[in-house]
Order: C-alpha cells, then sequence, then structure tokens
C-alpha cells in the first residue's frame, strides 16, 4: 500500500490547567511490566519515558490529598483478545504488575479491568463518585486504545477529562495524534502538559 500523508486537525492546548484537588482525582491507566520494561510483551517504546513525568503529577497529588486511582489491564488464558495482541498481562505474571515507580499505596483505588475502557465491567465510576471526583487527569498508555476508550467513557459519564500529552504514551505519532484528536473533538477533553496543571488556591 502507498504511503500517505494526513494532515492532523488543530487542536488546542492549554496554557494553564488549575484543578480542585477535593474534586479532581490522577487517573494511571496501565502503567504495567509487559506495557512499560524491557522483557515486557507488548511494550510500548515510549512509554518508559513518561515514568518521570508521571511520578512528578503523583507526588503532585499526594502532596495536595488529591484521589489517586490506577487501572491495571487484566487478562486469564485463552482471552479474546490474545488472537489481537497476543498474550499479555496475564494475571499473577511479573507482566501483569503496576511498575515499581508507579506503586500504588494502600488506600489508592485500583481496578482490575478486562477490556480497553477502565469504566466497563468495574467499580471504577463507583470509587470516583463515592470521593466526589469531578475531574479526571488522565495517564498512561497506550494513547489510541485504553487511555482514549477510557476518557471516552469518563466523558460520557461527565467527568471533565485532562490529559498531560506528556505523561501518555502510544506505538506511533500517528496514533498519539488521532487519540488527541478524539479527545479534544469528540470528548471536548482538556489536552494540556504536566507542567501547566496547578492546584486552585482556596476553596469554594
Amino acid at each position: 500500500m502507498a504511503e500517505r500523508t494526513v494532515v492532523v486537525p488543530e487542536y488546542k492546548i492549554a496554557e494553564k490547567v488549575e484543578v480542585d484537588a477535593e474534586k479532581t482525582a490522577l487517573l494511571i491507566v496501565d502503567m504495567q511490566n509487559d506495557f512499560v520494561k524491557e522483557g515486557g510483551k507488548l511494550v510500548v517504546p515510549t512509554a518508559k519515558d513518561t515514568i518521570p513525568i508521571i511520578r512528578k503529577l503523583l507526588e503532585l497529588a499526594r502532596q495536595n490529598g488529591m484521589t489517586v486511582a490506577y487501572t491495571q489491564d487484566t487478562h486469564l488464558p485463552n482471552d479474546p483478545e490474545f488472537p489481537i495482541w497476543g498474550e499479555h498481562v496475564l494475571i499473577g505474571t511479573w507482566g501483569w504488575h503496576i511498575i515499581d515507580e508507579l506503586k500504588p499505596e494502600p488506600y489508592d483505588i485500583v481496578v482490575q479491568k478486562r477490556r480497553y475502557d477502565g469504566f466497563f465491567g468495574t467499580s471504577l465510576e463507583y470509587d470516583l463518585h463515592d470521593k466526589g471526583i469531578q475531574s479526571l487527569i488522565i495517564t498512561g498508555t497506550v494513547a489510541n486504545i485504553c487511555v482514549l476508550h477510557t476518557a471516552g467513557s469518563a466523558a460520557l459519564r461527565g467527568f471533565k477529562v485532562i490529559i498531560p500529552k506528556d505523561a501518555i504514551s502510544a506505538l506511533t505519532e500517528f496514533d498519539m495524534e488521532a487519540a488527541l484528536r478524539q479527545i479534544t473533538f469528540l470528548y471536548r477533553g482538556t489536552v494540556t502538559t504536566s507542567d501547566r496543571i496547578v492546584i486552585k488556591k482556596g476553596r469554594e
């Protein structure tokens, strides 16, 4: 097939995004050994570059009492996704575990998801509403698959979606741009960078 050039429609990158720590959660999507670490079964090459960026956001969240949530992609033997992607994140294996650099703390929300969407068949929506969360800062991998489907599902459930583009990773540049376009255009999410996210001072 001949190569094709596609012009990416413009989307806005917010200069500053203020968040209310009490009503915002940091959501870390599928930062697991199989996707991030050398020797993983389905490594996203740029995922490792997002680790220090997500760690800084994690520190910001913890310092300000923000809710922290994780999705953990979880598969059983003979999972329907395996013919598409090959075996990966098989429950209980090294590859299934969240990377040590971003390891959850005991009272963080961790949901094991069986499909791309972090809300599908999980308690994530209940867990976030239970804590009064209205906005999600979504980070992790893979941009046009689990990040996009989770962001879209969040928006359809009424959450405000914030994507720091330097804190997500994709297999190709096209996949990254396609995901960001969909998040901004279709789901009215806010795209920014991690250093432009600030905690709103004072309480309403």
